[in-house]
């Protein structure tokens, strides 16, 4: 028996020519989703294209060097060392959108700066008390976290401003809609790998369409170099403002319940099951992702859900093979006119594809909510009132206008607002209440691990 044999089939590496397409592969399945964040940032703060393009290469590369380190791991600090694909993460959109356009980008990469230094330091405590976050807390967040984001959607498709005048141009809705129905029509009609690669299609459909339709303008893409990256601190020295600090903390401590629940996820599925240092080790590279992100003008980085999901289609268990792909992540972010060509996508088109993906977070939300027992308990109360406290600031933007600026950046984030809510309700009603000796939680009794699987 040769020593590649012996070896769990987790670390077999296999044949160079094997592991480059299998690497393309998780590429192509998470691409679409994690150049999104870039975009939709990008065009709610009104940055230039050429601005947006630098955001899309350095998100690129940061996803591909956590990838990297999750898959081959770091000594005994950092990588869970599973086939961990990772990638910008639509949590931090929402606060993000707020911080940057109360206080400027600077105060953004400060806040994702502290964030990730509190996420390496809480990261060893965190595996420990992942069981104060059960599917009642987690599903009520991810459900709010799609929520809150249609809207950011509807604005790419429709614009911003109610008053300008092409405010929703119904060719630019038309647009979105062709893409809305591609997408459906290939899940319906297609089959396996094209499948997976549904949002990615009805991109490259939008910007043929939009490039017909006079949309599309690649005059920056001339002026990106072929080789390099930005330089750190883009947007000049972080600056650290309190509530900022305080809303991308709470962002990070959602972004460890996502990574935890995949993590648990890909090891069921390649039958090496994470243990406690092994998790503490994947939030550490997560927490990594904010220093390496504040600084290189990034975002913050989670296990990408769909990529357990090709892990499972494809049954090929090699980390090896992630190790690929965030090699060929780390090699696009490193490709400036790749960076333009993606930020001259129109909104329309990147707006119709963000659709499908916010909708599709609320729905995974939904679904680990009907693990949760509703009945003899007051669980219906807690998801009722985190998500009517969330859903506050979408649905009335100015609600919080009187308060303090560091009120509205905590407050004006739904995603940020549900998570203190419902994980002070999940304490106040299931926690601290006594029961009887040996009975689960109502939320947890359907799941062993305590925990769903969730998307970025």
């Amino acid at each position: 028996m040769t020593a590649t044999a012996e070896k769990h089939p987790v670390d077999q590496v296999l044949p160079l020519g094997r592991l480059t397409v299998l690497g393309l592969q998780h590429v192509l399945v998470m691409y679409a989703g994690c150049v999104a964040v870039p975009l939709i940032v990008g065009g709610a703060l009104g940055l230039d294209t050429r601005t947006i393009g630098v955001l899309v290469n350095a998100d690129l590369f940061v996803a591909g060097v956590i990838t990297i380190i999750q898959s081959v791991g770091v000594g005994k600090i950092l990588g869970v060392r599973l086939p961990i694909v990772a990638g910008a993460t639509f949590t931090a959109l929402n606060p993000m959108i707020l911080i940057g356009a109360k206080y400027g980008m600077p105060a953004v990469y400060g806040a994702i700066l502290c964030a990730g230094v509190f996420g390496l330091l809480i990261a060893k405590p965190f595996a420990k008390i992942i069981h104060l976050f059960p599917p009642l807390v987690t599903g009520t967040v991810i459900t709010i976290i799609g929520l809150s984001l249609i809207d950011a959607g509807a604005g790419l498709i429709a614009g911003n401003d109610p008053d300008a005048p092409g405010y929703g141009n119904l060719s630019h809705i038309a647009l979105a809609g062709a893409i809305i129905l591609l997408i459906v029509l290939i899940n319906r009609f297609a089959r396996g790998f094209l499948v997976s690669l549904a949002v990615l299609i009805g991109l490259i459909f939008g910007v043929m369409v939009a490039a017909l339709m006079g949309l599309v303008d690649f005059a920056g893409v001339g002026d990106a170099g072929w080789f390099g990256l930005a330089r750190p601190f883009y947007f000049g020295a972080p600056k650290f403002q309190a509530a900022a600090i305080i809303s991308m903390c709470v962002v990070m401590l959602v972004i460890y319940v996502e990574s935890t629940a995949d993590m648990i996820a890909v090891g069921t599925l390649v039958d090496r099951e994470p243990t406690e240092n092994d998790i503490a080790r994947g939030l550490a590279a997560d927490g990594l992702s904010g220093i390496l992100a504040g600084t290189f003008n990034s975002f913050l980085d989670t296990a990408f859900a769909q990529n357990v999901g090709l892990v499972q289609v494809t049954r090929v268990r090699s980390r090896f093979v992630v190790t690929a792909a965030g090699i060929i992540l780390v090699l696009l972010g490193l490709i400036p006119k790749l960076g333009a060509i993606i930020a001259a996508i129109p909104g329309p088109v990147i707006g119709g594809a963000a659709l499908v993906m916010f909708a599709t977070v609320t729905a995974v939300g939904i679904r680990s909510l009907r693990k949760v027992d509703f009945d003899g308990n007051h669980n219906l109360l807690i998801v009722a009132i985190s998500l009517g406290a969330g859903m506050v600031p979408v649905v009335a933007p100015a609600f919080y206008d009187r308060m303090p600026d560091e009120l509205q950046i905590i407050l004006g984030s739904s995603i940020t607002t549900t998570v203190i809510i419902v994980f002070l309700l999940n304490l106040l009603f299931n926690v601290w209440t006594p029961r009887d000796p040996g009975k689960a939680p109502p939320d947890q009794a359907a799941t062993p691990d305590g925990l769903p699987a969730t998307s970025p």
